[in-house]
């Protein structure tokens, strides 16, 4: 089927090439042939009158013997009644047609052009074959006919050679892009060493392919790490619940009943992470509620604060925001709860307004982000080594929510070094109008 679509893109330009071509050959065919007829007729009616003029002159002069006396040329005197009263012997054969000008009869089977010249009693017609001259204007007319045709041919010829030279590499392209399947996303297309505009195809190709390999790279990575985060919590309650089965005497009813709901809460957590991060990956349509940022980062300071933790909320200034209220309140809980679980001491959150721009701070005195690590902390299931456990480090997902919803509501978040000695964590949203 490709290579159909391929064969009639090639004679579609093909055709359409010889087209052009053949309509700009007709027309100059055309063009060429009706300026040389009209020449040749205006040579021979100059001529024509020219030998008219001299005839009509030895008429007025000799008499009608200047005309009967002719044996070549065709020649016939006419009175004021148009009655002929002298010819030559080769006008012997009818009369000629009198008119105005010049005209075209024929005359004894041949192709004549007469001409009239008037005398001081009459006027003189002259006949003039022209069969050498339309025997002229037929081999022209031939002749154009064939090169037309020729060089229409030759051109059709050189376009879909020329079309098929080009398409080559196309094909080539195609077919090593129908071999790459979903396992095999690591291979490549060629490029070709031309820097044209199919060199350009092939890196256009070459750049899908990449992406389409990140994406299911990360996508396995995905799967891999939410299996691994949903086993755990599954394989604690399956281990619970096994001991209780083999030591039901041992095992109290409430020890296994806190282990379910503990491990199940996780899961659900997990799951919820997982759909936002679906939803927000599917660019729904999102709400877009007049948001007082600065009311959200107050509520945290107040939850951290009254889970014992030493926060400082001195920075939040008045700032107003359009977008999801659900969302950026989950945003700045991410951020407060990850400041909280790796500071040593301290928290600061604040909020300023930046012109158009509202900014989020959110400050740790843990031991910070490595600048090789800042932007891959963002990424899903990613935990640094120092919040491998599961107990202190979540779910991987928190900072891969923040980035989500930041992105979403047309922000983006960063990490930079903190005033305290650990971590900033910088959001940027547009300032409601």
């Amino acid at each position: 089927m490709a290579e159909r679509r391929r064969r009639s893109l090639r004679t579609r330009i093909a055709a359409a090439a010889t087209l052009v071509v053949a309509a700009a050959l007709v027309a100059g065919a055309l063009a060429f042939y009706g300026i040389l007829s009209s020449s040749i007729r205006d040579a021979a009616v100059r001529g024509a009158e020219a030998r008219a003029e001299q005839l009509a002159a030895r008429v007025d002069t000799e008499g009608l013997s200047a005309v009967t006396e002719l044996e070549d040329d065709i020649v016939q005197v006419l009175d004021d009644d148009g009655r002929v009263v002298a010819a030559s012997e080769e006008a012997d054969g009818g009369d000629l047609p009198d008119g105005e000008g010049a005209s075209l009869a024929t005359f004894d089977g041949e192709p004549m052009l007469v001409v009239r010249e008037d005398l001081d009693d009459g006027a003189l017609l002259l006949a003039v074959s022209i069969e050498d001259d339309q025997g002229t204007l037929a081999t022209v007319a031939l002749l154009l006919a064939v090169a037309v045709a020729g060089v229409t041919g030759l051109v059709a010829a050189i376009t879909w050679w020329v079309v098929g030279r080009a398409l080559r590499p196309v094909a080539r392209i195609r077919a090593e892009v129908d071999d790459i399947t979903a396992d095999r996303l690591d291979r490549r297309v060629a490029v070709p060493a031309s820097g044209d505009e199919i060199a350009a195809l092939a890196g256009t190709m070459n750049r899908m392919l990449d992406r389409l390999d990140a994406a299911a790279t990360a996508q396995r990575r995905f799967v891999s790490d939410a299996s691994h985060e949903l086993r755990s919590p599954l394989a604690t309650i399956r281990q619970h619940s096994e001991l209780a089965q083999l030591h039901p005497d041992a095992t109290s009813v409430d020890d296994l009943a806190g282990v379910v709901h503990d491990e199940g809460l996780r899961m659900q957590e997990l799951v919820d992470a997982l759909l936002l991060l679906t939803r927000l990956d599917e660019q729904a349509a999102l709400r877009e509620d007049l948001v007082d940022l600065d009311d959200l980062a107050l509520a945290e300071v107040r939850r951290l604060r009254a889970g014992g933790a030493t926060v400082d909320g001195s920075g939040i200034r008045a700032a107003r925001v359009r977008g999801d209220a659900r969302l950026l309140g989950q945003l700045v809980r991410n951020l407060a709860d990850n400041a909280a679980r790796h500071a040593r001491s301290a928290v600061a959150i604040g909020v300023t307004g930046r012109g158009a721009e509202v900014v989020l701070t959110v400050d740790d005195d843990g031991a910070g982000v490595p600048p090789d690590e800042r932007d891959r902390i963002f990424e899903r299931f990613v935990r640094l080594d120092e919040a491998r456990a599961r107990d202190a480090g979540g779910s991987g997902l928190g900072l891969a929510i923040v980035r989500a919803i930041a992105e979403a509501e047309g922000g983006g978040v960063r990490v930079e070094d903190s005033p305290l000695g650990g971590a900033r964590f910088s959001v940027v949203l547009p300032a409601a109008s």
